[in-house]
């Protein structure tokens, strides 16, 4: 069934101000804290819109519960459909089961099994899951044909009005909650309904803030159209940052982004994953990828925002325990703490003894595999080493040198890296 409710081409601050009453009792009014750690480190006053507090630990619960809430009982009776590997689909799920509508999610045979699992917790008996592809696309595809031959509503994740209204409701609350003159407001960005609904009410009721989206380096694609002038649909895209991982943004969220924002800022994976780390260990708390943006955002920001107010809006928590290998991995790669090489160790007793003796008091072997399988114990073999200070990586080069060891350094071949290690 198609939307024809649409008719505006932009979010409005009025249905902003609906929305928030109709997620009264719905979603969570989510605290807006300063972080004392981050405010010492910068140097400025930093406060964490915490939405990984959310009943579904995203913000995502509010847009698709105004969209269905702003819907006619004529277009909810054969029910509701959307594709989502992840917070949309929980979103999406929760709100099936407040308004006792029927769900049908299409998620990715690739989802991990748990977030499949909060997806049916979250809907409950109001909610189908429906494993399809190996790719977001094809649970989209699938999704839209179901919408077809089922004359049902597709709830969009992001390129929405009333899904943007609803988002916008995060605004409301940090406008609301904070007693101080917001200077800047980083929000992550992915298809950017987010974006384009907080943005709407800031440029209103806050036009001096500046408005600041994030988006990870690996996925471009609102910063890329916007310097294009035009929606850019990027071909390839690093899915790590899989809240904000999107090929390609809306159409109407680029609109809104465009007028919006005054900037967009790129943020490196490893970065991301450091914030991660240092968010847990710090103040124990549990960031997804997406929902760290912003606060890795700082580091670029630093030297402006001193002595200013900051809001960080962390827009999820579902962070998959499975990944945290590859996040500290990821962490070390970027912080210069971990290198990786082909070392051709001569055929000779002790060759093996001379190159540990390169290594300094603080650098550890993490990972050790010859290269050749038939041939062990000569040969090349991939040698990992961790540094304990990014200002060691130079002496060991020069050691290994020094000491004649052929080596090839992999990080910076990103082909051979990702084929060896």
């Amino acid at each position: 069934m198609a939307d024809t409710e649409n008719i505006a081409v932009t979010p409005s601050l009025d249905h902003i101000y609906v929305a928030a009453k109709r997620l009264q009792g719905v979603a969570t009014h989510t605290p807006l804290q300063e972080n004392l750690n981050l405010s010492d480190r910068y140097g400025a006053n930093i406060f964490l819109k915490r939405e990984d507090l959310q009943v579904v630990r995203s913000y995502k619960i509010r847009g698709a519960y105004n969209k269905m809430a702003s819907l006619s009982p004529e277009a909810l009776a054969n029910g509701v459909v959307c594709a989502s590997a992840g917070n949309h689909a929980q979103g999406l799920a929760y709100a099936c089961r407040k308004m006792a509508v029927r769900g049908t999610i299409f998620m990715p045979t690739t989802t991990p099994n748990q977030k499949v699992k909060q997806v049916k917790l979250f809907g409950k008996e109001y909610v189908e899951v429906v494993l399809v592809g190996d790719t977001y696309d094809d649970a989209f595809y699938a999704a839209m044909e179901f919408v077809q031959t089922h004359d049902c509503t597709f709830v969009h994740p992001f390129d929405d009005l009333q899904v943007m209204e609803g988002q916008g409701t995060v605004g409301l609350e940090i406008f609301r909650d904070s007693n101080v003159q917001i200077d800047y407001l980083l929000m992550a960005i992915g298809g950017g309904g987010l974006a384009a609904g907080v943005s709407t009410v800031f440029k209103q009721l806050s036009p001096r803030t500046k408005l600041i989206g994030v988006e990870p380096l690996g996925s471009p694609s609102m910063k890329v159209s916007i310097d294009e002038g035009h929606v850019v649909a990027l071909d390839q895209i690093d899915k790590f940052v899989d809240g904000a991982a999107v090929k390609r943004p809306g159409d109407i969220t680029f609109e809104v982004c465009r007028k919006n924002l005054d900037h967009v800022l790129l943020i490196p994976e490893g970065k991301v994953c450091t914030t991660i780390l240092q968010l847990y260990n710090e103040d124990a708390i549990v960031a997804e990828p997406a929902g760290a943006l912003t606060i890795a955002a700082l580091d670029f920001l630093k030297d402006e925002i001193k002595g200013k107010n900051v809001v960080c809006l962390v827009s999820g928590g579902n962070n998959d325990i499975t990944r945290t290998e590859e996040i500290k991995e990821r962490s070390l790669l970027y912080e210069g703490l971990k290198h990786y090489f082909i070392i051709r160790f001569p055929q000779r007793a002790g060759a093996f003894r001379d190159f540990l003796n390169v290594l300094g008091p603080n650098d550890d072997i993490s990972r050790f595999e010859y290269v050749k399988k038939t041939n062990r114990e000569t040969g090349p073999a991939v040698v990992g080493i961790e540094l304990k200070n990014r200002e060691d990586f130079e002496p060991l080069i020069q050691r290994m040198q020094d000491q004649n060891i052929v080596f090839e350094y992999l990080n910076d071949q990103p082909d051979l890296f990702q084929f060896l290690v």
